[in-house]
């Protein structure tokens, strides 16, 4: 059986000490390979190996760093579709939404191309005392990547180009349910150019977490995950003196208003709500209906829920996968089973749905709950599934209230054609990422990716500006050559001069 390994300083290589965890085929419910779960002792090495490659990457040009991920971005085309495999493989999702993860991740590597521009400093002339001051940003050091399993490709490619681009080298820690496609990205580097020690991969479980977070040489922790998990990789990782930016959890709404074109709007909700089967932290799992409309959006959703596409994710004309784990599919079902415990109204239940030829893949089918309260775990909860629960508001400022309230503020959509109600809601809610007739709203490469309140711990969202300032240190540098006629001590502000 095929083991995946790391790759450390230049080369694939076993740990001295590995245990193995069994890689699955969620569609088929079989084991496909086994990963390497990384001793302390092989984070050492791979942490040793950045940071010996540190000097030499950091003093490069901002420009050969980018012509590296130049050629680092050709390569990604050219193996997309090979890439799209190992995640639809390993995770479950769909062929074409794996191409759309890899296309995404592209971006952010094609941004990151623009090294010379985005690390420009500025300058300002004689500010006084014919002293020039100026500005520069430098890299920090190591930095440590700890990715989901639902975004094998892309979220890896919110990180690591960014902390290349600004000089950093980099240790990427990606989830052992779906590894393979890091070490692809690890020889798609080395191909490109990339000096050896600068891009290392560790498999491993929260053994690996704990010593990168606790390692004297890491500058820079990166996390995508829950909640629970990334509050307390920030927690510790701070504690240990890193700089840390941890994205969590999220239950993103979409409020529908009475004059939304409720088709579109229903079209919207079922990508945004089952695409994935739901294991997006941008899916839409709560829409909230204002006034009248409920009935008539429950009916629209039940109808194409009907017209759904489950099935094994290489196959033709297939909309919706399986779930990434037996365990994870017995969670959703257990919140199917606590949802109509609670008192919702179940429309659509997916708990017993088979796929043929597929019957041992880790399927639930698209579900859908009617009159879902605020009080109810399915809507505190983030469930991480294909399940979507509808909740009644009589007024925008009901509706909107529910989105404030709640804990996770990582995305929220509102369709309207009402421009007043639009602009009210892009002002008002209280999320990181807002969409207006947008069921998704990612930002582009060239923006940010990040929540507010327990969808984010730190500073600084993902990718974009906000990654260039969490991959480098601020530096102002005030500077006077001998030849200047200051005489004697000083003891005013030179620039008052």
């Amino acid at each position: 059986m095929e083991t995946i390994n790391h790759f450390i300083n230049g080369k694939v290589i076993a740990g001295d000490g590995d245990s193995h965890q069994a890689v699955f085929n969620p569609a088929l419910g079989q084991v496909v390979s086994q990963v390497a779960l990384a001793t302390v002792g092989t984070v050492d090495l791979a942490v040793s190996a950045a940071s010996a490659a540190f000097e030499d990457w950091s003093a490069q040009s901002p420009l050969r760093r980018a012509r590296i991920l130049s050629r680092f971005k050709s390569l990604m085309e050219q193996h997309r579709d090979e890439l799209a495999r190992l995640i639809v493989r390993e995770h479950g999702k769909v062929f074409d939404d794996a191409l759309g993860e890899v296309a995404r991740g592209i971006e952010v590597i094609e941004y990151a191309c623009g090294a010379p521009t985005l690390l420009t400093s500025t300058f300002s002339d004689n500010v006084g005392g014919n002293i020039d001051n100026w500005n520069l940003r430098q890299p920090l050091g190591v930095c440590v990547g700890i990715t989901p399993f639902n975004f094998p490709v892309m979220v890896p490619l919110w990180m690591i180009p960014m902390a290349l681009a600004t000089g950093n080298t980099f240790v990427l820690k990606p989830s052992e349910r779906d590894p393979s496609a890091s070490l692809m990205l690890a020889q798609l580097l080395q191909e490109s150019g990339l000096p050896d020690g600068v891009f290392n991969v560790v498999q491993g479980g929260k053994n690996v977490v704990d010593h990168l977070l606790a390692h004297p040489e890491v500058e820079a922790v990166s996390f995508v995950g829950s909640t629970p998990v990334a509050q307390y990789i920030h927690h510790t990782a701070s504690a240990n003196g890193k700089r840390v930016q941890a994205l969590g959890g999220a239950k993103n709404h979409m409020i529908i208003m009475p004059d939304a074109d409720l088709d579109q709007a229903a079209d919207a909700l079922m990508g945004a709500a089952y695409g994935a089967a739901g294991e997006r932290c941008m899916a839409c799992s709560i829409a909230v209906a204002v006034g009248d409309i409920g009935d008539e959006l429950v009916d629209k959703i039940q109808a194409r829920i009907k017209g759904l596409r489950v099935g094994n994710g290489l196959g033709q004309n297939i909309d919706m996968g399986p779930l990434v784990t037996s365990e994870h599919r017995d969670r959703v079902s257990h919140y199917i089973d606590l949802g109509e415990k609670e008192g919702a109204n179940l429309v659509v239940d997916g708990r017993h749905h088979r796929v043929a030829g597929f019957e041992e893949g880790y399927f639930v089918g698209a579900t859908l709950f009617d009159k879902v309260t605020s009080e109810m775990a399915i809507y505190k909860d983030e469930i991480f599934g294909p399940v979507l629960g509808i909740v009644r508001a009589e007024n925008f400022s009901e509706a909107l209230e529910l989105v404030n309230n709640h804990e996770f503020g990582n995305g929220a959509v509102c369709f309207t054609r009402d421009g007043a109600i639009a602009r009210a809601f892009s002002r008002k809610v209280k999320a990181g990422m807002v969409g207006i007739n947008v069921p998704i709203p990612v930002p582009m490469a060239w923006h940010s990716f990040g929540g507010w309140k327990r969808s984010l711990f730190g500073e600084h969202h993902a990718y974009g500006e906000e990654g260039i300032r969490f991959y480098t240190r601020y530096k102002s540098v005030m500077q006077r050559w001998p030849d200047s006629k200051a005489q004697g001590p000083e003891f005013a502000m030179p620039t008052a001069h």
